[in-house]
């Protein structure tokens, strides 16, 4: 379309990567993306687009990206230079990615801040070295693979849980390479690979396959040996001159630790050491270099040198760094040698004195800029009628596919000559309307050639394959048993975990767990019966309170009988209150308006898809003639809120009135804001009740409501006051409802028996407790993140003021706020007089849990408005607003607390676009306890989201379990252990629902047979997941679990040998046998025993009948069936046995 224009053909005719730059004025923001995509596709090249910070880049991406495909963005990293005991590394994993992508040429353009495109990083010969692919049908070295994957910084664990994992089990290793959504498993045959897929990482199951894949380094700084990196350091430090001594001292440590062995966490300050390297421009080639807002790139990219400069001074002077490695970017005179080499082309929206280099060409657009379209037709009619009478052609950016598909049907209805096209088109028809998918931040119209696009004000997110960690994987497993841990035995209660135990009776080898119990009791569990047998988890993170059960005692049995009956009791009151909600008239809604669409299609991202079921599911219950009491649970910053207006709304559009209860004043300010915001372009009034309002406000307030002026109030317990009258209340919102009282709860149920409530709450439930309360509790679960939120940058640090202070004047300096969590209110005033010396400027603000509400309110209103820089803070916080502008976090002494409050915390910052950092400090006392030594173990895997990210969502889910249920099950769930909670529960709901007669006591059979049946080490070497195994084959129930369980060994750990297929014969026979009464097999003198309570005498002649002359029944004090062994073996005995003895059963019925 551009071609008409005389000042686009001069730029693009001018344009050349090996000439010298170009330059052009009068560039909207809005526009860039357009005339970038033009130019590219004229000179048929690729495009490396430099913008002044990270926020301009991520946008011009997203822009950029929604006219054209293949559009990377490349992140900047952050180097560390001091010693940590452990850091994330998701943004050099996001840039290797892209590099790897530019190398193998497939892409179209990149788009960077100037601090990411000078920073200096591996170069193009390097990546191309480390990087190894693998097809299906070469051969490989099993140990070559190990050793390459070791080099290229992968880290080996039993199971892969996290980028830039491995882990390898006989002939099958599983590879999760940075830039893949899934992990890769690749099986080999004898040398050869056989196939390679990717796989899903919580179930560890094969999705799809694949023909080759590439695997590329983990981290940016390699050597290709520690021999050779030790050997380059000691070189550096024997170069050294005179006073150096510290850093001598330093690095000739760090090569002593490379020669014993020991790896190095940080090595980002031998960068230098390690290449030459002029940051991503070493990938440009012959492609083109665009500079958006050159000024801004040249202020930044010197701010950005001296920033680092000062940062490299002050490691000279400790010793960290020295010369030889103190240079990491570029400075702004080699970055303008880069331009002159590569042809730079300056796109600026204003004029400027002279640009950075000289120019070749100089091209001035008159372009005007428009803002985004909010998204009514009617708008959209009034905006496009006068360009269509000018004769202009017109491009729409509607959002998403299915509003662009309405869009253009609705504007062809109207009378304009519309098109819909569903991808940016490189042609447009002339004087035509043409609908396209898609949004970019700003239109514009380029009056030279009679062309305007009006944009969507919608943003899109990038859609990620969430990484859902499934609850149900995370609380139903044996994964992470170590030596030493309660486990709860379904029958004998709670004991010590006492590791796998191979005991050969009868010359025959089997696998036992041990068990010990009090007074020094031990019991050996056969493997067969591990779905007997669960890790305790219970609700708090204090251990010391559970106590060790006596082999045969009756204490479990007591236990057990005490949180069934309570349970029972809960399921009862459930139902009754169920039934009763039932039997009550609401009032039904109607199905959604085109109103409800048009709101809908105004949230500025995309839904994902468990916001879009949670809301459906509202929606639905809202139109049924039933009041709704439905509970929507999910972590911190999932997207509640928007889920929750979306019911509001759909209240409000048919004439009745919503009401948003909240805990808080500056929760309800919040609320308020964002309810605000959303509905602001319909005809709706909305109010808010609470001490920020005058009291004279209020009464005007109060009396709307009652006559049903006010649509939608939001306010803290005031709203349930007995001076609120509604007119009409169609539906009530409770947020955060863990924190209101029992009392105030059924104030509420009292108060609204027939309206429709919907309770958020922030604490994740686990999906288990969901089965369990299905059909007494509605409950809606988001458990996927939105796209966009960027990865948090992590440290684990040794506790040092001086690094902390730098860290807090980092986020100051970039207009940020921070959080310091010091969790101890008699010496948090001192805490935060020395933060106010170490920096002066910051205004230093407190808040703790003995400061009233009042109090409290007024510090979150300061740090909202940006009065306060620096929060000192107790763990207060977890519970505490959003503020989307801080994104510095310290936690002093992480390994006090608990995993679950370090996640729910960590979640406080990074809730922008803004990059996010959380530095968890440690101090390093006399020793560290051995519980604080593997939480901060933990820690670190958490950081790195490995298998500490699962335990910390498991507890937050118990947590949230505990706060659902209440005070008194929480006792229970001590008690017994969560597992063995659960099931207790789902057996209680089940019988009242009639679902299930009441059985007093658990039925078991232990089938003890002199065959090989255990999982031999040689197929899985690693405990935990040998006893995962081990428990998923005892809960086989039938032939399609048992065929399941035979596909999923397959497929983790290749074909299982003969010993397995024992196992999980033994399993389907026991189902058997527990049906049939047997509780007991075992084999004696050449006989099968089947021990029963009694025996019956028709299942003896039926035996005897088809087996003549090898029965006998004995009918002593423990009385079994004995058949004597024929020439079958014993396991093909028991199999007959039991067979007609299930077919007498069955002709009984």
């Amino acid at each position: 379309m551009f071609e008409k224009s005389s000042e686009f053909k001069s730029l693009a005719g001018s344009v050349n990567p090996m000439g010298t730059p170009v330059g052009a004025i009068g560039v909207p923001d809005g526009f860039k993306p357009h005339l970038i995509h033009s130019i590219i596709n004229d000179k048929g090249k690729k495009a490396l687009i430099i913008m002044p910070d990270e926020p301009s880049a991520i946008k011009m991406s997203e822009n950029l990206g929604a006219v054209s495909a293949g559009v990377l963005y490349y992140p900047a990293r952050e180097f560390t230079f001091q010693q940590v005991a452990g850091l994330s590394h998701e943004f050099e994993h996001l840039r290797l990615g892209v590099l790897s992508a530019v190398l193998n040429d497939e892409f179209t353009a990149v788009v960077c801040s100037v601090n990411a495109a000078v920073q200096m990083t591996m170069p193009p010969a390097e990546l191309q070295k480390r990087t190894a692919v693998i097809s299906v049908g070469e051969m490989v070295n099993v140990d070559d693979i190990v050793n390459k994957l070791v080099y290229a910084g992968y880290s080996r664990y039993d199971q892969v849980d996290g980028t830039s994992q491995f882990a390898v089990r006989g002939g099958i290793i599983d590879i999760f390479p940075p830039g893949f959504d899934e992990p890769v498993r690749i099986e080999l045959w004898g040398d050869t690979v056989d196939t390679i897929s990717h796989f899903d990482i919580a179930t560890q199951r094969r999705t799809r396959n694949a023909k080759r894949i590439e695997i590329i380094p983990a981290t940016e700084v390699l050597f290709d040996s520690k021999e050779k990196f030790a050997e380059s350091i000691e070189n550096l430090a024997k170069s050294l001159k005179g006073k150096a001594v510290k850093a001598r001292e330093k690095l000739y440590e760090d090569a002593e630790n490379l020669k014993n062995g020991l790896s190095i966490v940080c090595s980002d300050k031998y960068l230098p050491l390690a290449y030459e390297s002029s940051g991503i421009f070493d990938y440009l080639g012959d492609n083109l270099l665009f500079i958006c807002e050159s000024a801004r790139v040249k202020e930044k990219t010197n701010n950005q040198f001296k920033l680092m400069n000062e940062q490299v001074k002050w490691y000279l002077e400790d010793g960290t760094l020295c010369k030889g490695i103190d240079k990491f970017t570029l400075s702004f005179d080699e970055l303008c040698r880069v331009y002159e080499n590569h042809g730079a082309v300056y796109l600026d929206s204003l004029p400027r004195g002279s640009f950075d280099t000289p120019v070749a060409n100089l091209s001035n657009f008159t372009i005007q800029s428009f803002n985004a379209w909010n998204g009514t037709f009617e708008q959209l009619k009034e905006d496009v009628a006068p360009l269509k009478e000018k004769g202009y052609t017109i491009c729409v950016m509607a959002g998403t596919l299915r509003n662009a598909k309405a869009l253009a049907y609705d504007l062809e209805e109207a009378g304009f000559n519309t098109v819909f096209s569903e991808s940016y088109p490189q042609q447009f028809q002339s004087g035509a309307i043409t609908v396209v998918s898609g949004t970019v931040s700003a239109g514009f119209q380029f009056s030279d050639i009679k062309f305007a696009l009006i944009t969507h004000t919608r943003t899109l997110q990038k859609k990620k394959k969430a990484n859902k960690v499934h609850s149900k994987n995370a609380i139903h497993s044996l994964d992470e048993l170590t030596v030493g841990d309660y486990i709860v035995h379904n029958v004998h209660g709670i004991g010590v975990f006492d590791g796998i135990q191979a005991l050969e009776l009868n010359k025959v080898k089997k696998d036992y767990i041990k068990i010990s119990y009090a007074k020094g009791d031990v019991l050996y569990v056969p493997v067969t019966q591990l779905d007997l047998v669960s890790k305790y988890i219970g609700p708090g993170e204090n251990t010391a309170r559970v106590k060790i059960n006596r082999l045969g005692g009756s204490e479990w049995k007591k236990a057990k009988a005490k949180v069934r009956s309570s349970v029972k009791d809960m399921a009862k009151e459930l139902i009754a209150l169920y039934a009763k909600r039932m039997s009550t008239k609401g009032f039904a809604f109607s199905e959604d308006t085109d109103m409800q669409r048009d709101f809908e299609l105004r949230f500025a991202y995309d839904e994902t898809d468990d916001q879009l079921r949670c809301v459906d599911e509202i929606k639905h219950d809202m139109e049924r003639p039933v009041p709704m009491d439905r509970l929507l649970c999910g972590d911190v910053g999932f997207g509640k809120t928007e889920v929750a207006l979306r019911g509001a709304f759909k209240c409000l559009s048919e004439g009745k009135q919503c009401a948003i209860l909240v805990p808080t004043t500056v929760l309800a300010m919040q609320h308020f804001n964002t309810a605000r915001s959303r509905m602001e372009a319909f005809p709706v009034r909305i109010e808010m009740l609470s001490r920020f309002v005058s009291p004279t406000k209020q009464k005007q307030v109060l009396k709307d409501l009652a006559e049903g002026k006010v649509d939608l109030l939001v306010g803290t317990h005031r709203i349930i006051s007995k001076d609120i009258k509604f007119k009409d209340l169609g539906l009530l919102i409770v947020d955060e409802e863990q924190r209101f009282g029992v009392a105030q709860k059924e104030k509420i149920k009292e108060k609204f028996p027939k309206v429709d409530v919907l309770t958020l709450s922030a604490t994740p439930i686990p999906r288990t407790l969901n089965m369990a309360m299905s059909g007494i509790r509605d409950m809606s679960l988001i458990e996927e993140a939105p796209g966009d939120r960027y990865p948090v940058q992590t440290y684990v640090v040794e506790y040092d003021f001086g690094v902390l202070a730098e860290a807090m004047e980092k986020e100051l300096a970039r207009g940020g706020q921070c959080y310091y969590l010091h969790n101890n209110i008699e010496t948090i005033d001192h805490t935060a007089v020395r933060i106010k010396k170490a920096i002066p400027d910051a205004n230093v603000g407190i808040a703790h849990g003995k400061m009233t509400e009042e109090q409290l309110s007024d510090v979150w209103a300061k740090l909202l408005s940006g009065e306060i820089d620096i929060l000192v803070c107790t763990t207060i916080i977890e519970t505490g607003v959003d503020v989307p502008n801080v994104n510095t976090l310290i936690i002093e002494n992480a390994d006090r607390m608990g995993l679950a409050q370090l996640h729910q915390i960590r979640g406080r910052v990074g809730r922008s676009s803004r990059r996010a950092f959380a530095y968890l400090t440690f101090t390093r006392g006399k020793e560290l306890s051995d519980i604080a030594t593997k939480r901060l173990e933990a820690i670190r895997e958490y950081t790195e989201f490995g298998s500490g990210f699962k335990i910390a969502m498991r507890d937050l889910e118990i947590r949230g379990a505990g706060s659902l249920l209440g005070n008194k099950q929480h006792g229970h769930m001590e008690a017994v252990g969560y597992d063995m909670y659960l099931k207790l529960l789902a057996d209680a709901v089940a019988e009242e629902k009639g679902e299930k007669k009441e059985e007093q006591e658990e039925k078991e059979c232990l089938i003890d047979l002199p065959i090989e049946a255990h999982i031999p080490e040689s197929y899985i070497s690693s405990t935990p997941q040998r006893l995962s195994m081990y428990k998923r084959i005892a809960a086989i129930r039938s032939d399609a679990d048992a065929n399941d369980v035979y596909d999923e060994l397959r497929d983790r750990f290749g074909a299982p040998p003969e010993a397995i297929c024992g196992l999980v014969e033994i399993s389907l026979l026991r189902n058997v046998a527990i049906k049939l009464g047997v509780y007991e097999i075992t084999q004696r003198n050449g006989s099968v025993l089947f021990y029963m309570n009694e025996p019956d005498i028709n299942l003896v002649m039926a035996l005897n009948r088809e087996m003549k002359g090898r029965v006998l029944l004995s009918a002593g004090k423990k009385a079994y069936i004995a058949v004597k062994l024929g020439y079958e073996s014993s396991l093909e005995t028991v199999r007959n046995s039991l067979s007609i003895m299930e077919k007498v059963c069955k002709s009984n019925e």
